[in-house]
C-alpha cells in the first residue's frame, strides 16, 4: 500500500521532513496565519517548529498549555478555539490529545488544522473523529482530518519508548476489534465495509511483522507503525465510523479513563489502557471453545483461530515499556471487575464483552481474567 497516495486520496498532506524541511507544507501555509499549539512537555519542539512557520507563513503564533498532559474536555477545547483568535490555522505540536483538540477547536471554528507528531503512540492522527471528556464522559464526536501531518523520524524515533509501545498497543488492538466486527455480523447482521476491513487488516499485519524493528529502536520499524496509525484514520473515514479500530479493548479503555477521570488522577497513555484491553479480549476468544455453545459459534470459533494468542501480544507490549498488568497503572481490583461487567455499555456495538456479558458467562471469565492480569 502507498501510504502517499492514500493520503493524497484523502486531501492530506502526510509529509516526511526531507533535507531539514517540509517543503509541500511550507507552501501550504504561505499567506496562512498559523498558530502552534504545545503543552509543556511538547514545547520543547515547538520553537524550532514556530520558527519552521514564522519563516514562510503570514502569521505565527504559540499557545503553550499550562499542563504536561491537558485532557481533551470542553474547557481545554474552548481554550484552544479562543487562542486560535487572529489565526486560520491550528498546528498541534505532540501527538493525541494536542491533535485531537486542534482537530475539533478547528472544527467548531472553521480553521484548519495540522500535526507535527512528536511520538508514534496513538491513531487519531488522521481520522475524522475526535474522542473527547464531556461533563466526565468519554464521547466521540465528529471533527474535522488533520490537513498536514508532518513526520521528522529523527524525533519520532527518539519517543520515549513507551509511547511507541502505545502505539503498538493501538495496533495489535485491531486484530480485536476487528473480530469484534466480523462476529458481529455473523450475529447480529450488522454490516461490515470490506474496504475498511481489509486496509486496516493489511495495515497490522505489516507493522506487527516490523515489530523486532521497532523493539531494536530502528527507523524502518517506526515507519511502518506510523503508516499503520495513519492508515487506521483512513480506514475509519471509509467506515463512517470508529468500527475498523475500536472494539471491546477500547470500550474498556475508555471506562478505565472516566474513572480516573473522576478521582482526579493522571490517565496513563491512551495505547497503554487499549494495549491490556487488548491481552483481555484475545484470552476471552482463545478460551471460547470452553464456554457453552450457542448459534453461529462455529463461525466465531474460526475467526478467533484467526487470532494471535494473548501471551504475544503481551510479550510485545512488555518489550516495549508497557505494563502487562491492569494494578501496575494503579487500577483497584473492584474498579477492573466492574470493567469487566460494565465497559460493554459505552458503546452500542457488538463485541466479545457484549457476547460474554449477555450469555452470562463473564462471572467466571472474570475470575480468570482477574487471577491472570490484575
Amino acid at each position: 500500500m502507498d501510504i502517499q497516495a492514500l493520503s493524497k486520496k484523502f486531501g492530506i498532506n502526510a509529509e516526511r521532513k526531507t533535507g531539514g524541511r517540509f517543503p509541500v507544507f511550507e507552501e501550504n501555509i504561505r499567506s496562512r496565519r498559523v498558530l502552534v499549539v504545545c503543552d509543556e512537555t511538547t514545547r520543547v519542539f515547538a520553537q524550532p517548529v514556530a520558527d519552521m512557520v514564522g519563516g514562510n507563513a503570514a502569521k505565527c503564533g504559540m499557545l503553550v498549555l499550562p499542563s504536561p498532559e491537558p485532557v481533551a474536555d470542553e474547557a481545554t477545547v474552548r481554550a484552544v478555539a479562543e487562542g486560535g483568535d487572529g489565526y486560520d490555522y491550528l498546528l498541534a505540536v505532540g501527538a493525541g490529545t494536542l491533535n485531537d483538540l486542534c482537530k475539533y477547536a478547528g472544527f467548531l471554528t472553521h480553521r484548519q488544522s495540522g500535526v507535527y507528531a512528536t511520538a508514534p503512540s496513538m491513531d487519531g492522527f488522521s481520522s475524522s473523529v475526535t474522542p473527547l471528556i464531556e461533563k466526565g464522559f468519554k464521547i466521540t464526536r465528529p471533527a474535522q482530518t488533520a490537513s498536514d501531518i508532518l513526520m521528522d523520524f529523527d524525533v519520532l524515533t527518539k519517543a520515549p519508548r513507551i509511547m511507541t509501545g502505545a502505539g503498538v498497543g493501538d495496533i495489535l488492538a485491531k486484530y480485536c476489534c476487528l473480530t469484534d466486527w466480523r462476529i458481529s455480523s455473523y450475529l447480529t447482521g450488522e454490516q461490515v465495509n470490506e474496504e475498511a476491513f481489509s486496509l486496516m487488516l493489511d495495515a497490522v499485519r505489516a507493522c506487527d511483522n516490523s515489530v523486532p524493528a521497532l523493539q531494536r529502536g530502528e527507523a524502518a520499524g517506526v515507519e511502518k507503525l506510523m503508516d499503520a496509525l495513519l492508515i487506521s484514520g483512513y480506514a475509519m473515514v471509509i467506515a463512517g465510523n470508529s468500527r475498523p479500530a475500536s472494539g471491546a479493548e477500547h470500550h474498556m479503555s475508555h471506562f478505565l479513563e472516566m474513572d480516573f477521570l473522576r478521582h482526579g488522577e493522571r490517565i496513563p497513555l491512551h495505547g497503554v489502557k487499549v494495549g491490556l484491553g487488548t491481552m483481555v479480549s484475545l484470552y476471552f476468544y482463545k478460551t471460547l471453545r470452553s464456554r457453552p455453545a450457542f448459534d453461529g459459534c462455529e463461525r466465531v470459533y474460526a475467526e478467533a483461530e484467526k487470532l494471535p494468542p494473548p501471551e504475544y501480544a503481551e510479550g510485545v507490549l512488555a518489550s516495549l515499556n508497557c505494563p502487562t498488568r491492569f494494578s501496575e497503572l494503579g487500577i483497584s481490583r473492584d474498579t477492573m471487575r466492574n470493567m469487566l461487567f460494565e465497559a460493554y455499555k459505552i458503546r452500542d456495538r457488538f463485541t466479545v464483552l457484549t457476547l460474554y456479558c449477555s450469555r452470562g458467562w463473564m462471572k467466571t471469565a472474570a475470575d480468570e481474567i482477574m487471577e491472570k492480569y490484575f
